[in-house]
């Protein structure tokens, strides 16, 4: 919350040389940050105003380099699937990428994020493949998930984490036209499940995760804002799936889902 004439804003974080930061950051002048309110007729819902509420890239890996030691991901194929029925009834523009490899992603994502995309409501990108703590698998290899996911970054339209600073960029949301907001706003990711676990995947129905994601937002997807979905999604996972195995130490396992929202408004799939 920003305060009138209540002080200084000051980061919660160490300088790169270790010594905490002294200064504030303030608007020029002033020794406080101030903010015009916006008017009455402000919408908490995200605009699907638009030509085309956007377009949906699937990148679908299963068949690995024998160098890689990763097995083949038998079931994917269904998930993939899957996805591609689900977001194309919502209207989204669907593309399956198959058997990618590091440099062949980077160049999809890359290809995309340079489109023109002012014509969109929104975009969705599934990443189907093996996976490790802030890594993602290509077909010959990983890369960090980190990077992957800043690439989308370029659409564009109280803990710190790091000292980077975040200028803000100017939306071209009708709704808040001239606005600036955070460069990392406006995004939700949704992981298969929460750090340092296993995600389940069943080799004839697919992941326990995409299942439960297509199944939800086949039902509630015209009906329901996109969190209440994605709470669905997590209560399906955690109470209608156990692990069955052979394999010491894996059977009668669970898994819960992980959603990460940066999201400023309600995002509905139709008007």
């Amino acid at each position: 919350m920003s305060g009138n004439g209540q002080g200084d804003d000051h980061t919660d974080a160490r300088k790169a040389d270790g010594k905490e930061s002294s200064q504030g950051i303030a608007s020029p002048g002033t020794g406080a940050s101030e903010v015009d309110a916006k008017a009455a007729s402000y919408s908490f819902r995200y605009s699907l105003d638009y030509p085309s509420i956007g377009q949906c890239i699937i990148i679908n890996n299963k068949n690995f380099d024998r160098r890689t030691g990763m097995n083949q991901r038998n079931g994917t194929d269904v998930d993939a699937a899957n996805a591609m029925k689900v977001f194309g009834k919502l209207g989204y523009k669907v593309k399956v990428y198959n058997d990618q490899s590091v440099e062949q992603m980077k160049q999809v994502l890359t290809a995309v994020s340079k489109e023109d995309h002012s014509s969109a409501a929104s975009f969705i990108c599934v990443l189907l493949s093996h996976g490790d703590e802030g890594v993602f698998f290509g077909t010959d290899g990983s890369v960090e998930l980190k990077y992957l996911t800043s690439l989308p970054n370029s659409f564009h339209p109280g803990a710190c984490r790091g000292t980077d600073l975040d200028a803000g960029i100017e939306t071209d949301s009708p709704d808040d036209e001239g606005a600036r907001i955070p460069v990392e706003a406006d995004f939700l990711y949704a992981y298969s499940t929460v750090p340092g676990y296993y995600s389940w995947r069943n080799t004839m129905t697919g992941s326990w995760f995409m299942q439960s994601l297509c199944d939800m937002v086949s039902k509630y997807g015209r009906e329901l804002e996109l969190l209440h979905i994605m709470t669905r999604v997590n209560h399906k996972v955690a109470v209608e799936f156990e692990s069955i195995s052979n394999s010491p130490g894996f059977n009668a396992k669970k898994q819960i889902p992980c959603i990460v929202s940066m999201l400023t408004k309600e995002v509905y799939f139709t008007p």
